[in-house]
């Protein structure tokens, strides 16, 4: 995977980091850079669910991330349908199995 890490952090951590802010009362903001001032509650919550929230597909998904080698000229009519490709490749894939079942 290329670039940086999107959430390096363990939930842990998030956690302490959370928990080490003061109340908001002991802030002393002096208003002269507006990034410098305190989160709200709200906004500190919204940061954390988000922090907290996991990648990669939904629980309960019945799919499986491979890799596969596909010949570029089937893999460009998948594409040229535009948005979805992946999907319509395994709905073809499912019709393919289904009619040529053993059974």
């Amino acid at each position: 995977m290329n670039g940086p890490k999107v959430n390096a952090l363990t939930r842990e951590q998030v956690r302490a980091a959370v928990a080490a802010i003061p109340p908001e009362g002991d802030y002393v903001w002096d208003g002269e850079d507006a990034d410098d001032r305190p989160l709200s509650d709200a906004a500190l919550q919204a940061g954390l669910a988000v922090a907290l929230r996991k990648r990669g597909r939904p629980a309960g998904s019945d799919k499986t991330q491979i890799a596969l080698r596909v010949d570029n000229e089937t893999l460009a009519a998948f594409r040229a349908t535009g948005a979805g490709w992946q999907s319509r490749m395994n709905t073809a894939l499912r019709d393919w199995v289904k009619s040529h079942s053993a059974a």
